[in-house]
């Protein structure tokens, strides 16, 4: 009998040191501050030698219809630009959004960005800014000092009401390309 109460003690102590989670070391939390060190603002000036770049068109809807298309689905939508080079840095010269008539919602960027190698940075128009409409869109610019990779830049939208979800990915396309190669800066067709 007077090993019962030892019994539960001891499965007391195994249930109550089970259940605290452990103390996450201060480097190994997530930067809350915002700052990226992957990226940095950058001056581009006279001096600076654009030797490739683009202007990606990325298509994002702020809601879609659904039902009787009386019914609109609202999405969040976020832009991500990932710089697939292993070595190099790119630089986004612009980031802007554009709404289904062509009209700038936004201008995300006030100055340029180097993005790091096998960086990458994002951009969210939330759930509830419906103001793009269906044909909402992205346009894209970066350059580099060095013949790069591109980048791949694509949109993610994503919906969730009562246990409907929704998601998907749409890939920019390349509307203009510019290298010191050809001398000039070329438009792209379909």
């Amino acid at each position: 009998m007077k090993l019962y109460p030892l019994f539960y003690s001891a499965i007391a102590l195994i249930v109550l040191t089970s259940c605290t989670s452990p103390e996450i070391p201060p480097q190994s939390q997530a930067d809350t501050k915002g700052e990226n060190q992957s990226q940095k603002v950058v001056n581009l000036d006279e001096n600076f030698k654009t030797v490739m770049g683009q202007t990606i068109y990325v298509p994002v809807y702020s809601h879609i219809y659904h039902g009787d298309q009386k019914k609109i689905f609202n999405l969040a939508a976020t832009l991500s630009i990932r710089n697939t080079d292993l070595t190099k840095p790119i630089i986004i010269t612009s980031v802007r959004y554009y709404d289904s008539n062509g009209k700038l919602l936004k201008q995300y960027l006030e100055r340029p960005i180097q993005l790091a190698a096998l960086a990458s940075t994002d951009f969210v128009v939330d759930r509830t800014d419906t103001s793009g409409g269906v044909g909402a869109n992205f346009i894209v610019e970066w350059v580099a000092q060095t013949k790069v990779f591109q980048p791949v830049v694509e949109a993610v939208m994503i919906g969730t009401d009562f246990q409907q979800g929704i998601s998907w990915i749409s890939p920019g396309k390349v509307i203009k390309s510019q290298s010191n190669n050809k001398g000039s800066s070329s438009v792209q067709g379909s």
